[in-house]
């Protein structure tokens, strides 16, 4: 069983999806309820596959003000969860996202001895399953599986040994992980390429997706779709 740590942050008004506000594709509310629904539909994907899922979360000190990270996304997870008590929230320990994520896929597999341990980003909405599960089925052969999205970023990197992950997240991520897998001697295989939803022109690459899916009888993630017709995403 492969534990996919979701890498996810308090679903609040003015911390997530910034770019989307700024650009005026939405607001900061109906941005902060487009993550929440992207980190339910990732959340279920991963329980659904058979992997254990983890939240892993950003440190309260990140934040200004008076916040629960853990609470916070507890609540939201709990909406498409029976018993969010079978499920592991932990925060993220390091200075960087390079090294908080070292920091957890290292852990799981040298202290907590599991076979493999992955990141997915809950703005991967239509990887889904299908896609974790794939995933998980390379990792049995090959030591690290990249999930590549456009500009070089990834959606899901997988491992079966750790790496140096010092920087290994700079941009193009994609490269950057795989040279370090090659570093240390490590072989790399890949996922097919999904959308990521973090800036403005993310949307003209998932929307066509979505929507395919939806017409076609495709694998719909639910809650984003729901959100995406309420707040009008793309209808400009």
């Amino acid at each position: 069983m492969t534990v996919v740590a979701l890498l996810a942050e308090p679903p609040r008004p003015g911390h997530v999806l910034t770019d989307l506000v700024d650009a005026d594709v939405c607001t900061a509310e109906a941005a902060a309820e487009l993550y929440a629904a992207m980190i339910q539909d990732t959340a279920v994907a991963i329980t659904r596959s058979g992997g254990e899922l983890l939240v892993n979360y950003p440190p309260a000190e990140d934040y200004a003000d008076d916040v629960d990270p853990e609470a916070a996304l507890q609540e939201v997870v709990a909406e498409v969860r029976d018993d969010v008590e079978d499920v592991r929230f932990e925060v993220q320990v390091g200075s960087t996202e390079s090294a908080r994520v070292g920091n957890t896929i290292t852990h799981l597999l040298q202290e907590e001895g599991v076979d493999t341990a992955a990141l997915l980003r809950p703005e991967a909405p239509l990887a889904g399953r299908t896609a974790i599960d794939a995933a998980a089925m390379k990792l049995r052969s090959d030591p690290v599986v990249v999930g590549p999205a456009p500009g070089g970023r990834v959606y899901y990197a997988g491992f079966g040994e750790p790496i140096d992950f010092e920087g290994a997240l700079a941009q193009p991520a994609v490269e950057t992980i795989t040279d370090r897998a090659a570093d240390a001697g490590l072989g790399t295989n890949f996922e097919a390429m999904q959308p990521l939803l973090q800036t403005a022109d993310d949307v003209e690459d998932l929307l066509p997706m979505l929507r395919a899916r939806m017409r076609g009888g495709g694998l719909v993630p639910e809650a984003t779709a729901e959100v995406v017709e309420e707040i009008g995403l793309g209808a400009v």
